[in-house]
This record gives structure tokens, sequence and C-alpha cells, in this order.
């Protein structure tokens, strides 16, 4: 040995010394996951759609949402249907999927109430994140994956089931005013 200090070394000393300010850095879930309870607790703001990006898409058995003036539609039509909602238990799963992108799966329980019923849902929420920002968000009740031509037994079933949710979807975003935010 030549007596010389590498680079890694002089930095791992550095840091065991105290000189370096190593903070890992906190999971992205940490940012997303209180506009996520906002949403699905009927009281989003515009600020609350923030965490997806332009293109981004959300998809439940109900409606199939392309882009976040849909998205806001369709959140914000579930204070119209139901006189309570929000998530009253979850847990919280990310993974790194590659450089940049994360999964973030969410175990939840749902409160819904319809016409003075309470109405209880298992969930399994999954958010697709690039970059910090969602591009996909599917809610999967009952932990079943959505209904589509890929997961149901009959491609045409589920073809039909895709347009439903989209026609769903549409008639709903029309009537919220196409995105739009409510006034304060």
């Amino acid at each position: 040995m030549d007596g010389n200090i590498s680079q890694n070394d002089e930095n791992r000393e550095c840091c065991i010394k105290g000189a370096c300010e190593y903070k890992p850095r906190k999971p992205v879930s940490d940012d997303i996951i209180p506009h996520i309870l906002n949403l699905y607790g009927s009281c989003a703001t515009p600020r609350d759609f923030e965490i997806y990006a332009p293109n981004a898409s959300f998809e439940d058995p109900l409606m199939c949402a392309h882009g976040v003036k849909q998205i806001k539609s369709a959140f914000y039509s579930i204070s119209k249907v139901f006189s309570e909602s929000r998530i009253v238990e979850y847990s919280v799963e990310q993974k790194a999927k590659s450089a940049g992108q994360q999964e973030i799966l969410i175990n939840s329980k749902q409160h819904y109430k319809f016409l003075g019923r309470n109405i209880d849902l298992i969930s399994l929420i999954k958010l697709y994140v690039e970059d910090g920002k969602v591009v996909r968000h599917e809610d999967w009740w009952y932990k079943k994956p959505i209904g589509n031509r890929e997961t149901i037994k009959f491609p045409l079933v589920g073809h039909l089931m895709e347009r439903l949710r989209r026609g769903s979807m549409l008639a709903t975003h029309s009537l919220m005013g196409f995105g739009k935010d409510p006034s304060t």
C-alpha cells in the first residue's frame, strides 16, 4: 500500500466524525398520502390534485378517467353521491420499480354513507408514480383487479365493461362541470 487515502475512505471518515449532513430521503408516499386521504374524504382542494401528472389516469370499477380534469370530476362527485366518505384504516407499502418510478400500495378500509346506509369497503389503492407525480391511480374494490379485456375470461365482456366505465366517467365529467374546481 502506498499510503494514499481513497476518496471513499475520506468521505466515510468525514461522516463518522459528523462532518457531513447525510439525511435519508423521505418516501414519496409521505407527500402523496395526505392528498389521497383528502380525495377519498370529500374534502379535496385544487392543491390535492397537484400530485397527478397532467396525463394521469384513474380507474375503479365504476369509472375510468383520463387527465387531471376528469380525475377532479370523479373525486368531486363523491360528496354529491355520498353523505359521508373517508378512509378509516390504511397501511402503505412503497416499492421502487426503477430510477424515478415507484409503486405505492395502500390497503384501505373505506367508509361511505348512501341514503342513510353505511357501506364499508375493503380496497387496494395502487398508485404508479414517476418523478414524484402519480401517473396511474387504480382502486381495486375488495382487492380484485378491475374488470377489463385482460382480466375477464371473455375479452368481449371486458371490453364492454371498459366502455361502460368510460361512459360513466364522461357523464360524471359533464355533470361536474368538466373538472371545474368548486368555488370557495
